[in-house]
């Protein structure tokens, strides 16, 4: 095993660090310059065609997708942790939750993201951030009703939780989990209290 992740702080990088952190499992971070021109470059773009992080080598396999890296460790190397069996009830919710973590819940987080701190002001449409915070309650809603009598996404804390928590790290930074949610605000303080949790953001 000679497993080297891509990293950016504050990026979905902490996803796979984080997995890594719980399931013991030993890797490199190596914490990469992410200029506009490092991004554009060949080499870089050998490891991930669109030019973002984070890229995962695993030996001879070089991975470019968080979610994806997330997967393939837990059945490579996470020997039934961290997931329910896969084609059970409980296997689908994990697959469900980990895939609206991304596929759903960033999307909005990630317009956000764009007018506000990414695109240079004359680019900034307000619309688009008015619009992705109201995506973004409705995704946090259905969160809440999932956590409302449960300490993580499904019985135990599993890798959705993992997927789930970089996409909260970025609704907390933009003022999105309020009072009015308690139960999603005690659900991601449990994610924080994990060693785990802080080592990803602490690289």
């Amino acid at each position: 095993m000679s497993i080297t992740i891509y990293h950016v702080s504050g990026t979905r990088s902490m996803r796979v660090i984080w997995l890594c952190y719980e399931l013991d499992i030993p890797c490199k971070v190596d914490t990469i310059d992410f200029a506009k021109k490092f991004r554009a470059s060949p080499g870089w773009r050998a490891k991930s065609p669109t030019g973002k992080v984070p890229a995962m080598d695993d030996g001879a396999l070089t991975m470019f997708e968080s979610g994806a890296m997330v997967q393939y460790l837990l059945d490579r190397y996470g020997q039934g942790q961290l997931q329910p069996e896969s084609g059970t009830p409980a296997g689908a919710l994990y697959l469900q939750w980990c895939w609206f973590a991304e596929a759903t819940f960033a999307r909005p987080l990630g317009d956000i993201a764009q007018h506000t701190l990414v695109r240079e002001e004359k680019d900034r449409i307000q619309a688009v951030v008015a619009d992705g915070q109201q995506r973004s309650r409705t995704c946090l809603e259905a969160i809440e009703a999932a956590v409302q009598d449960s300490h993580y996404l499904l019985e135990r804390f599993t890798a959705a939780d993992i997927m789930m928590g970089y996409s909260l790290m970025l609704a907390e930074k933009f003022g999105l989990i309020t009072e009015d949610l308690p139960a999603t605000e005690a659900y991601f303080a449990r994610l924080k209290d994990r060693q785990g949790y802080q080592y990803a953001v602490s690289v």
